[in-house]
């Protein structure tokens, strides 16, 4: 991690001076929460290898791999030798009821929250994990004085239920969680909007209107159907594989028969997979094609595909028939889409593409692409062997979702460009 004193903004002098090494034995505790001040500060939050640290300028890492940032308890934080205190941010655990099930939530808002202070419900991607404590976008916001509400997914987490990729169930849920975060921050929020991250951008505009929201912002997410962000994940495999126009227009062929097999209950295409196995075999492309899911339904026998399906799809409930385009037209208030411009898992031409098309027919909606970063906002090096290791979340990223929140958008956000 970059020295603090040289790679990170620096703290008034009354954060730095609130806490300093010899104040107090060192503990290995490290609390969840916002450390140092508003607008330069390091969050700690839960993560599947212990604590983790993020910072606002969009560095991270896991607390037990860098021997430069040490966890004090209550204390604070001891980054590079300076120890920053933690935070005052008001906390308000919640559990509230949608379509029969109980779901966990947290609001997380600014000390000096007020009728002027901004506040979003985040609905987040597809992981099957929970949020609370957790994800850092959410202290990503209330470090910049926006307030936010987060909850576990059902299935996830604290709270019940099934997971589901269902997304109108999921939008539902959003709903019941934008109900819950406004009663709980009565009289200390003005704006409210909803932030959809990933799988999230499908989900928000689904629940905009009846949730009530002011705004939407959408990172990284699709106007693409689930079917079409496949085959153009498989297509952008080929093409990074240096794969040419007639290879990339076969791997074509087999995503038109998976997808009919995904829809069909795995019925419709059987034959024509086989038919399609059988030509391409032999080709050095076809063992290596992942996509959303037609890498596993490549990598399954004809027989074993009509006698089992694919029971790790089948759980998560999918709706098949939802129409992108469709729910967009229908959404009223201003959107924000911020873009990654390498972005593998969702890739942007269709979706640029389209909101375009959208806005031309008169929808309020601002985009923004930020060059060289991958799903999640991550900036990264490049291997030789086309891997990625990712190292921090893009410039200006979080400035931009706080600002749209607050309504006071800025000319620049880090490498970012208009369209």
């Amino acid at each position: 991690m970059p020295s603090y004193k040289t790679g990170f903004a620096a703290f008034g002098l009354a954060a730095l001076a609130a806490c300093s090494p010899s104040d107090e034995a060192i503990s290995s505790e490290c609390v969840t929460g916002l450390y140092g001040s508003p607008g330069d500060f390091v969050m700690v939050t839960q993560g599947s290898k212990g604590p983790r640290y993020g910072f606002s300028d969009g560095r991270v890492g896991t607390v037990s791999e860098d021997d430069s940032f040490q966890c004090r308890g209550e204390g604070g934080v001891e980054v590079d030798g300076t120890v920053l205190a933690r935070m005052p941010i008001r906390v308000t655990p919640s559990a509230f009821e949608s379509q029969g099930v109980t779901l966990a939530g947290q609001l997380l808002e600014p000390e000096d929250a007020s009728p002027d202070t901004a506040l979003v419900v985040f609905a987040h991607g597809s992981e099957e994990i929970g949020w609370i404590n957790s994800a850092r976008d959410p202290y990503q916001m209330v470090g910049r004085g926006v307030s936010a509400f987060v909850y576990d997914k059902r299935g996830t987490g604290q709270s019940e239920g099934e997971y589901s990729q269902n997304f109108p169930e999921l939008a539902e849920d959003l709903v019941a969680a934008s109900e819950t975060a406004k009663a709980l921050a009565d009289g200390r929020f003005g704006r409210f909007g909803l932030v959809g991250l990933s799988q999230g951008g499908w989900i928000a505009p689904l629940a905009a209107e009846r949730a009530g929201a002011d705004f939407l912002f959408i990172g990284y997410g699709l106007v693409a159907d689930i079917l079409e962000e496949d085959a153009a994940q498989v297509q952008l495999e080929m093409r990074e594989g240096g794969y040419d126009a007639d290879a990339m227009a076969k791997a074509k062929q087999l995503t038109d028969v998976t997808a009919r097999l995904a829809v069909s209950n795995y019925k419709d295409g059987l034959e024509d997979l086989d038919a399609l196995r059988e030509a391409f075999k032999g080709e050095p492309w076809l063992g290596q094609i992942k996509g959303g899911f037609s890498g596993v339904i490549l990598a399954m026998s004809t027989e074993e595909l009509r006698t089992n399906g694919i029971p790790m799809f089948d759980r998560l409930n999918i709706d098949w028939s939802l129409k992108p385009m469709a729910v967009m037209r229908e959404v009223a208030v201003p959107q924000f889409w911020a873009l990654a411009g390498e972005d593998r898992d969702a890739p942007t031409a269709t979706t640029l593409e389209r909101l375009l098309s959208l806005r031309d027919e008169g929808k309020d909606i601002a985009i923004r692409v930020f060059p060289g970063a991958d799903h999640g906002m991550w900036e990264f090096k490049q291997a030789e062997d086309g891997s990625r290791e990712y190292t921090k979340v893009t410039d200006g990223f979080h400035d931009l979702m706080a600002d749209w929140a607050k309504g006071e958008l800025k000319p620049r956000y880090g490498a970012s460009s208009v369209r």
